[in-house]
């Protein structure tokens, strides 16, 4: 859908800061705000070197899907865009971070206007307000608008390919170079039964099948449920100890013939998208986003760089997803495309546990992986 280019500027008037960063590099912090469409005033930081001359090249920060503000606050101490930011300002570049629409400041903390709280095409107005960031980044004083570049994560991953494989029809310019973090790699649909019904059979698999044959003794459950934590010993102790589970009454489980289509009925998920325990606001974005074309189908219509980063003990965005869409960049005669994986590392490109992962920011590799990417293509 055509946009109307919206005029942006630096507009409220208070003086920058001047912040050291965690690598000494003092940074200035200057309070942006971005005009977007439906009245939306989307608060933010475009932070740069100090003493940086001339127009930088500015990286524009997407974030993943919910009401995330400009840092990514998750958790305490937790801020995975912040994080890059301060990683990529080190590395002399330009960082744009802003709110997301309904966002009011970080924590996040929300607008108490409803009308930026639900409103028609979730989705799609997020793709719209992330063209309109990237707008005002290449309008800023400090940058140089031919070296705008695209780092998602997560749900940033699927917007940044969505600009990219047609950007004159958002209203910007060809961007100079993708990094995606934590790829989507699968419609809504096929992605909330991985995380829903699949990261438990993959468990199972994994954790509890010790011989690995796809079905379950009594003892192999028993010793599966040691270690898991209360809450997650509770739930398979319900399934995997319930007579109805074990259908052939063979004494054994068969994972996937036998428990998944217990995990599959209670978790409801033939209701899909209005699954048991999700919000009419949400149901809506899902179907919203099922509309649009995901990275392995976008970023091949995009010859310029990509980046592609992934953890491979991700459960909520799986490595595949990266995978795939490396090898469609390979297969459209993309020049200049990259696939970095990590063993150990989670959806929030942090080591931590597979099946039950803890918040954590980025690993120090992979912000290395991404400012030595980043410096190559300046």
């Amino acid at each position: 859908m055509l946009v109307k280019k919206i005029a942006a500027a630096l507009a409220i008037g208070l003086v920058p800061l001047v912040q050291p960063s965690g690598g000494g590099t003092r940074i200035v912090h200057e309070p942006v705000t971005i005009p977007m469409d439906g009245g939306w005033q989307a608060s933010g930081e475009l932070t740069y070197p100090k003493g940086a001359r001339g127009r930088l090249p500015v990286v524009v920060l997407l974030h993943g899907s919910g009401r995330n503000d400009m840092d990514q606050t998750l958790a305490p101490g937790v801020a995975t865009l912040k994080s890059v930011a301060e990683a990529v300002n080190r590395g002399g570049f330009a960082v744009l971070r802003f709110n997301k629409r309904g966002v009011v400041g970080v924590g996040p903390k929300l607008s108490d206007n409803p009308v930026f709280l639900d409103f028609d095409k979730p989705y799609e107005q997020t793709v719209r307000d992330a063209a309109a960031a990237v707008r005002f980044a290449a309008s800023s004083k400090h940058a140089d608008p031919a070296r705008v570049f695209l780092l998602g994560h997560s749900e940033g991953t699927q917007v940044a390919g969505n600009l990219v494989a047609d950007p004159r029809a958002y209203g910007i310019a060809k961007p100079a170079g993708v990094v995606a973090m934590g790829v989507v790699g699968g419609t809504p649909r096929e992605i909330l039964y991985y995380q829903a019904v699949g990261r438990t059979l993959g468990q199972l698999h994994e954790e509890f099948d010790a011989d690995g044959d796809g079905r379950l003794t009594p003892a192999e459950v028993t010793n599966g449920l040691i270690g898991q934590p209360a809450e997650a010993a509770g739930q398979y102790r319900a399934i995997l100890t319930d007579p109805a589970t074990d259908a052939d009454h063979d004494g054994v489980l068969a994972i996937d013939a036998e428990i998944e289509p217990v995990v599959h009925a209670a978790v409801g998920f033939d209701q899909f998208p209005n699954l048991p325990g999700t919000s009419a606001r949400l149901a809506e974005y899902i179907t919203d986003l099922t509309r649009f074309k995901i990275p392995s189908q976008t970023l091949p219509r995009y010859d310029g760089p990509v980046l592609l980063l992934n953890g491979q003990t991700d459960i909520q965005t799986v490595v595949r997803g990266a995978v795939v869409a490396d090898a469609a960049l390979a297969a459209a005669g993309n020049p200049d495309h990259t696939l970095i994986t990590y063993p150990g590392v989670s959806h929030l490109m942090n080591v931590t546990p597979e099946y039950q992962p803890a918040p954590g920011n980025p690993d120090p590799a992979v912000l290395r992986d991404i400012t030595t990417w980043l410096s190559a293509h300046r």
